[in-house]
């Protein structure tokens, strides 16, 4: 079953800007963040395609210092934002998994499933 939450509002993320999120609870939600990039809104789980673990340290730090890529704080991959594709990296050519994310009456939502 899909879980829908409410990531909060675009107009207070910055552009471009990332906000981590939960789905479910228990012993195995899914952990993520959304991305935006100016009207535009992307979600991917928070999980490094080449180790398996959280691609930030600090919170809601996803991006590098230019703001124009994913980049894991652990290795230095760098991800496309728009399709979450390794560009640079020990993980070259694989992608981040995308989670569902949509924009309605100016609010981000995600959606997706947890593990339970």
């Amino acid at each position: 079953m899909s879980e829908e939450v409410a990531v909060g509002k675009l107009d207070e993320l910055s552009d471009p800007g990332c906000r981590e999120f939960q789905i479910g609870d228990g012993d195995w939600p899914l952990y993520g963040f959304v991305v935006r990039q100016g009207d535009a809104v992307y979600a991917y789980e928070n999980f490094c395609v080449h180790v398996g673990h959280p691609l930030n340290w600090a919170p809601d730090a996803f991006l590098t210092k230019d703001r124009s890529a994913i980049i894991c704080a652990s290795h230095g991959a760098m991800y496309e934002i728009a399709t979450g594709l390794c560009f640079a990296g020990p993980c070259l050519g694989k992608s981040l998994r995308p989670v569902d994310a949509t924009v309605r009456d100016g609010v981000v939502f995600v959606s997706g499933q947890s593990a339970r």
